[in-house]
């Protein structure tokens, strides 16, 4: 038997119900807030990602799906989404067709990582990016949108975590006051984060190795370093999220490693999801464009774990879907009327109604129980006595009642369908 790899994972029928929720709650929030959809190549050349996420990090380093093409050009399925919304932003020039672009996305990713719950070497995320502004309103902005989308999802268990980051200047200050604290504690670090010392000390921050954080809990804060506009901005953001009640807390150790963040970071948390807490982040990148070739232009986003939602939502059990139905199940009782069945099915299927038939011979008995377990909220008897008199049966399932049409009369037929339809 050929399986999926690891990592990867089948959406049955039965699941796809709870994607489809999520993503028309994904649509409808990002439409109030008039963004408009983006959607990407699913890879492109790996210097996008090298030169956007940053050569020194786990994702570069060691979890990319990276190969090369016929032409030996080297490619990357895409591990993130918004190095390439930044690339397309550039390489179309959205920012002259309009100064401030709001655009949003739902979209597979890749990753080459250990899979657990709620992580996958194909995972799925949601997100968006604003690209042409740098007030802070923007970025209180993501952050109520990121959470009147888990809101609407009915999640509970929700923790909204906040930090500024500075401007990059005031940030390599705090890097060398951070850098004298640990110099003397780098043998009780692990060996990544001794590396991190070097490379990128900020990252250290986001270890999960208890020794670590143990070591870095009285360290220097990053937002007592940070400069003056940068303060006046997250006091903005707070005020904001406060004013449209957003609960958050303030967390001193939210970072971001790379060099092109600045200012607001977020994340939002579920303690439903085991060690993976994290249903999304995001933050200000007012480099990165400059960064990937572009003019100098702000920019803020968010991504958001699709899998880890859907699985917040099922240990929360917050999900209420109602249940899956058809309109109409044709039972076909003598077999020679199987073509007349698929033309009235047509018929109706064209006139926007959910129409099953039987395609296996099965006894009208058994096609009876396939209605009873599509939940179909009519059955259309085709066949029998009534036949010979060009009589059809309609029979509304919730009441059992049945009702004698003619069918020589098709428009009486749709007409009465849809009567009962929208009173059903």
């Amino acid at each position: 038997m050929i399986k999926s790899i690891p990592g990867t994972k089948d959406i049955l029928p039965e699941e796809i119900i709870y994607w489809k929720n999520l993503e028309n709650i994904v649509h409808q929030i990002f439409s109030n807030f008039n963004y408009k959809e983006i959607r990407t190549p699913i890879f492109e050349e790996t210097i996008l990602f090298s030169r956007g996420i940053g050569e020194e990090t786990d994702i570069v380093g060691k979890e990319m799906y990276t190969f090369f093409d016929k032409g030996n050009t080297s490619l990357t399925l895409k591990p993130e989404m918004t190095a390439s919304v930044v690339r397309s932003f550039i390489e179309h020039s959205l920012g002259k067709l309009q100064p401030l672009n709001k655009l949003y996305y739902i979209s597979p990713m890749f990753r080459q990582e250990r899979p657990q719950a709620g992580r996958q070497r194909q995972f799925h995320q949601f997100g968006c990016e604003a690209i042409g502004s740098n007030s802070p309103i923007l970025d209180g902005e993501i952050i109520i949108t990121a959470y009147r989308i888990l809101q609407k999802l009915n999640l509970k268990d929700l923790k909204v975590k906040i930090n500024s980051l500075g401007i990059p200047s005031a940030r390599e200050s705090y890097k060398k006051i951070l850098r004298e604290y640990l110099r003397n504690k780098l043998h009780l670090l692990s060996e990544d984060s001794r590396k991190r010392f070097e490379n990128n000390i900020l990252r250290i921050f986001d270890s999960k190795i208890e020794s670590d954080i143990d070591v870095v809990k009285d360290a220097p804060k990053l937002i007592d370093y940070i400069d003056d506009e940068s303060k006046k901005d997250f006091e903005v953001v707070k005020e904001l999220l406060t004013n449209n009640e957003i609960p958050f807390e303030i967390d001193s150790k939210l970072v971001r490693g790379l060099d092109y963040y600045c200012k607001t970071t977020f994340e939002i948390i579920s303690g439903k999801v085991g060690a993976q807490s994290a249903l999304c982040g995001g933050g200000r990148y007012d480099l990165l464009i400059e960064q990937l070739g572009g003019p100098p232009t702000p920019g803020v986003g968010f991504a958001a774990g699709i899998e880890r939602i859907l699985l917040a939502c099922k240990n929360e059990n917050s999900t209420t879907l109602p249940e899956e139905s058809i309109d109409i199940f044709i039972i076909r009782i003598d077999d020679e009327l199987i073509k007349e069945v698929f033309n009235i099915a047509d018929i109706l299927r064209r006139g926007s109604l959910k129409v099953e038939i039987d395609y296996l011979g099965k006894s009208v008995k058994s096609q009876m129980r396939e209605a009873n377990k599509l939940k179909a909220k009519f059955v259309l008897l085709i066949g029998g006595t009534e036949y010979k008199y060009q009589k059809y049966i309609l029979k509304v399932m919730k009441t059992g009642e049945q009702i004698e049409l003619s069918a020589n009369n098709f428009l009486e037929l749709q007409s009465l369908i849809y009567q009962k339809i929208s009173a059903y």
